[in-house]
């Protein structure tokens, strides 16, 4: 019979004094940094790889927030320009949820409550943790921190963003229904209107635990 699995079979066999990093070179600093490592690590099969070298794309970490309205069954998101979709088939105009960087020090809820009043021009009602997760390990140092944002989405579609920041942002409300039915749809790849990592995984869970929301809404 199979032994039984538990969480500590789920954490890898090395941790990081594993790796050896034996020269960190800035090739670009600008919006965005980029590293030049020379590394080696331990093998599962035993002993050390040989030497070889990656870049790291160096972005710190950020926040995204989906509002939600529990009463109304209403979701906001966010639509704008991004660099990285210019060869999307559907175009660069994308649909996410609220997301903003972290700086140094920050409280990652109170980033969470900055975004949404500068990107939605809302106050969020409560903030419930969704997940923190890596979007790109192969060559990313990003983290990102999920959140769902309770709302009154009643009034709440406009235009935000900071200008000093070339925020150019259109907040626009849906049924959950029609953001569910569009995730699900049969679209060629790049022509999904939603088809970025973290608003999929904030509406999976919002599937997961909307009738918990909507409960402790009614109960408040």
């Amino acid at each position: 019979m199979p032994r039984k699995s538990s969480q500590n079979d789920l954490y890898p066999e090395f941790s990081a004094d594993s790796v050896e990093i034996l020269s960190k070179e800035t090739v670009f600093k600008g919006f965005f940094t980029m590293l030049r490592l020379r590394l080696r690590h331990r093998l599962f099969r035993g002993g050390w790889s040989s030497t070889f070298q990656r870049e790291v794309f160096v972005r710190g970490p950020a926040v995204g927030v989906l509002l939600y309205d529990p009463e109304r069954d209403l979701v906001a998101l966010t639509e704008q320009f991004r660099a990285g979709a210019l060869e999307r088939s559907a175009g660069p105009w994308c649909l996410e949820v609220v997301a903003g960087m972290v700086e140094e020090g920050e409280d990652l809820r109170d980033v969470a409550q900055r975004e949404v009043q500068e990107e939605a021009g809302l106050k969020v009602q409560e903030l419930h943790f969704i997940h923190s997760y890596m979007p790109s390990v192969g060559g990313s140092s990003e983290r990102l921190h999920l959140y769902c944002g309770l709302v009154d989405l009643s009034s709440a579609e406009g235009y935000f963003g900071l200008e000093d920041e070339n925020e150019d942002i259109h907040l626009r409300v849906f049924t959950r229904d029609l953001i569910l039915r569009t995730l699900g749809g049969d679209y060629a790849p790049g022509e999904n209107p939603i088809d970025n990592a973290p608003t999929i995984i904030c509406m999976q869970w919002l599937e997961l635990n909307r009738e918990k929301l909507v409960k402790m809404t009614l109960t408040a």
